[in-house]
């Protein structure tokens, strides 16, 4: 662990610690050259070091909106420290299947979008992640998910090298007590999961691995389970069914169907059958779908289908339970998440979702 004002390299002034992941700990750091607030990221004691340089130089290679910024690379004292965009806010897990019990189609295309645009800018710039999972992207503004960033690049290429060392050592990479690996497993792409030593591992597992990921904000399930039941699943083409309630409610079934029909076409066991990132984004891009920043709110009155809640900021919002999308039941006091548009005499909720 770093102590807070411990001068890195003569330049970063380390402020905080922020989180520890399978491969790495994160600290908030000033950088004293640029005055701006950053990601200083190291790996954890005992992690391998050999391509955590190349990781950097490689992901150094993306710019583009979605996808947190390289900003240097260095090593001291034989450590070497990742240099990285601060993003302030939690992973995608945690800003949505956190709050929720699953997202609405709406915000999910908004996200899919997002994803997809990030993954596509570093399959061009010749990148490729190979551990895309909720817990590898950022969220920043809260509940308006302005910011929506892949991170992780560098510590995704050791978790791979963790892996291939795995395999190349005759282990089974399914069976493995890795919590990096047993963390991954669930949206981990099939030709990276059933591997043999050498066995090269494309772009293709990234679009995979989004898919897995959709699913899971989509429907707040694995797409093929946990733990060990992932590579069984996986092997029997055996998804998770689709919940009912994605559409049951005839005004969120045809975004819902579209984005299903998405996610089944990047979970297709054949590489050559998934559609490339670039095509994705064209894919989600085509579809309708309404965005705006979400709001938290309490419900004080319910009376048949028609309720109102109340902001934080003491506004009144009106709803009727036909806006209600997925699990939870409404009552006065449930705590929801929602957009606002206008409407007379008080604005109009819609989709509304109930908080956990």
């Amino acid at each position: 662990m770093i102590a807070n004002g411990t001068a890195i390299g003569a330049r970063y002034v380390v402020e905080r610690y922020i989180a520890s992941g399978g491969m790495q700990d994160v600290y908030r750091a000033k950088d004293q050259l640029t005055e701006l607030t950053v990601a200083l990221k190291t790996p954890q004691v005992g992690q391998a070091n050999r391509r955590f340089k190349q990781s950097a130089q490689l992901s150094a290679r993306i710019n583009h909106y979605n996808v947190a910024r390289t900003l240097d690379y260095f090593e001291l004292n034989g450590a070497p420290y990742l240099i990285e965009e601060l993003v302030d806010g939690p992973t995608l897990e945690t800003a949505t299947l956190g709050i929720m019990s699953s997202v609405d189609p709406h915000l999910g295309a908004h996200l899919m979008l997002r994803l997809a645009k990030g993954i596509a800018a570093s399959h061009t710039a010749g990148v490729a992640h190979r551990d895309l999972k909720p817990g590898n992207v950022l969220v920043g503004g809260g509940l308006g998910f302005e910011e929506i960033k892949l991170t992780d690049f560098g510590i995704a290429t050791l978790a791979e090298e963790l892996f291939e060392e795995v395999v190349s050592a005759g282990g089974d990479l399914t069976r493995s007590t890795s919590g990096t690996i047993q963390g991954a497993l669930p949206y981990m792409a099939p030709e990276m999961m059933f591997r043999r030593a050498g066995d090269p591992v494309g772009r293709e597992a990234d679009i995979w691995s989004l898919g897995a990921l959709m699913f899971r904000l989509l429907t707040g399930e694995y797409p093929f389970g946990e733990g060990m039941m992932v590579p069984v699943n996986v092997n029997a083409a055996s998804l998770t069914p689709w919940p009912q309630f994605m559409i049951s409610n005839h005004q969120f079934a045809p975004l819902a169907l579209s984005l299903q029909g998405l996610v089944e076409e990047c979970l297709q066991r054949s590489l050559s059958a998934r559609p490339s990132a670039a095509a994705l984004v064209l894919k989600c891009e085509e579809l309708c779908y309404f965005f705006a920043p979400r709001q938290r709110g309490t419900v004080v009155h319910k009376e048949g289908g028609r309720c109102r809640l109340r902001t934080a900021a003491g506004q009144t919002v009106f709803f009727h339970t036909d806006s209600q999308y997925g699990l939870g039941r409404i009552d006065v006091g449930t705590e929801v998440i929602f957009n606002d548009h206008p409407g007379q005499p008080f604005p109009r909720a819609h989709p509304v979702v109930v908080a956990t």
